[in-house]
């Protein structure tokens, strides 16, 4: 499987033609030699921007417009060929010949500049030995995590009864382009992604220069959520409390409304109109922050939320309450985004036009570490994280209360779907993870005017498949049939 990655790293401009990355400088580019250079290698503003934004339209939140839609963006006949086949769910691959594939191209063109610190950093001839461990140890964790994303979005579910055999993702561990891979299994991948964490951990800072550099409480809080999806729940549970020893610190949605006429920065201060919503690098609950992508990590103003999601928001609101979710960031019967009024009644728009962080905050921790308590621990601790959230969420809140765990568990889940809708892979990975247990199991239908497209639970067609680009340069490399 040579070559795998040749065209995503020539699309990305750093592949150098050169069987050692460092043994020939090619002209027109940087060779690191320095500190200095590895370190500016990881401040790379490519780096801090996820991509993955486009498998919302296989989930259970997604609406299309309809033909002609008074917004033409959510128009379902004006999508991307992607866009269609994923809403569709349509079988076997969902982009065309030669089109690239921005989540797994892009996740692999910053493994590539992560695995050139890690096996590098150390023999430059500057730098003290304790800075150089910690530059190595931050690009640890950012492997980590786009691994994390990769084997979550292009395979099936962890299941360790099965993870030794499913099919992963190939994992690249050196920046040698011309290295023979194979696609490694889904056991391997996590594994990897576990131990690149250990090595890291004893040589992370505590605090960082700024967000999009990885501190322990980072590592923490990843770990935390790749043991959830393993199913871990004591591991998990564990590490978001640690986590979340360093920042328990929640944004009041009730501070906030909206301003007619804008699409970013329509999110402002209710007591100073100057003021927007904080970006992800100044926000109190960042932990360790990675932007949405511009193009193709959002989709603002592309769909609608579907019937269920807007029942589910509308589920456990006290008499009077106002979830600030969607007030803030979603137009509901109409939008002004620049121009005109556009009206499209009994209907809710995702147009928050802010910056979601797609790594770590501390809303997601608390809710982590909630279904953590109310699996294998504390209800009533459960019961807290979850309150602490809402009254930061809700204006007018009023607590939940749950009889037994499994009341606990249902209330955290469906709070989960209220805090993080169309944000980058998240909802696919809860589906998928939810989809083992027959309790959640649920197909997904989606609609487009009388059309109706159904996925079953556990059907493959949630795995994204392989880019054709990466196929017709590796023939033999496995697929999973979808």
């Amino acid at each position: 499987m040579k070559k795998i990655f040749i065209a995503l790293l020539l699309a990305a401009g750093i592949f150098t033609g050169c069987k050692d990355y460092l043994d020939i400088k090619p002209k027109g580019y940087t060779i690191p030699e320095f500190f200095e250079d590895y370190k500016k290698l990881l401040n790379n503003r490519d780096l801090n921007k996820s991509s993955s934004g486009y498998p919302i339209f296989l989930t259970d939140d997604a609406q299309v417009g309809t033909e002609k839609d008074v917004n033409s963006s959510t128009d379902y006949t004006l999508y991307s060929l992607l866009k269609r086949n994923l809403y569709s769910f349509a079988p076997g691959a969902i982009l065309e010949s030669g089109n690239e594939d921005s989540f797994y191209e892009a996740a692999y063109s910053k493994i590539f500049t992560y695995n050139t610190v890690i096996n590098n950093i150390e023999n430059v001839p500057d730098g003290a030995s304790a800075q150089k461990r910690q530059l190595k140890a931050e690009a640890l964790v950012g492997r980590a995590f786009e691994y994390f994303n990769l084997v979550n979005g292009y395979s099936v579910h962890y299941d360790a009864a099965t993870a030794a055999t499913d099919l992963g993702v190939p994992l690249v561990l050196v920046e040698d382009v011309t290295q023979s891979y194979i696609r490694n299994t889904v056991a391997e991948v996590y594994t990897q992604i576990l131990n690149d964490l250990a090595a890291a951990e004893p040589n992370l800072s505590t605090v960082a220069d700024h967000k999009f550099r990885p501190t322990k409480a980072a590592a923490n809080a990843l770990l935390s959520k790749v043991y959830l999806v393993m199913g871990k729940y004591t591991a998990a549970l564990q590490n978001a409390n640690e986590a979340l020893k360093v920042n328990r610190s929640l944004i009041k949605y009730q501070d906030y409304t909206t301003k007619l006429g804008l699409t970013y920065g329509r999110v402002i201060l209710s007591s100073n109109k100057d003021v927007f919503f904080p970006s992800v690098d100044k926000s109190i609950e960042t932990v360790w922050a990675r932007q949405t992508a511009s193009s193709s990590g959002a989709v603002f103003g592309e769909l609608y939320a579907s019937k269920e999601l807007l029942n589910v928001y509308a589920k456990d609101l006290p008499a009077g309450g106002i979830d600030k979710r969607l007030h803030l960031f979603f137009c509901t019967d109409s939008a002004q985004l620049g121009g005109n009024l556009t009206r499209f009644p009994g209907r809710s728009l995702w147009a928050p036009y802010i910056e979601f962080n797609m790594a770590f905050s501390t809303g997601e921790l608390m809710l982590i570490a909630a279904e953590a308590e109310a699996r294998v621990g504390d209800m009533g601790i459960a019961l807290q994280h979850l309150n602490t959230l809402r009254n930061a969420r809700i204006a007018g809140n009023k607590p939940l209360t749950a009889a037994t765990k499994e009341e606990a568990l249902v209330l955290v889940l469906e709070e989960r779907r209220r805090e993080m809708p169309f944000q980058g892979i998240t909802r696919l990975i809860d589906l998928k993870r939810l989809n083992k247990d027959p309790r959640f199991a649920k197909s997904v239908s989606h609609f487009f005017g009388t059309q109706t497209f159904t996925l079953p639970a556990n059907d493959k067609r949630y795995v994204l498949p392989i880019p054709p680009k990466v196929l017709a340069l590796n023939p033999s490399i496995p697929v999973l049939d979808r």
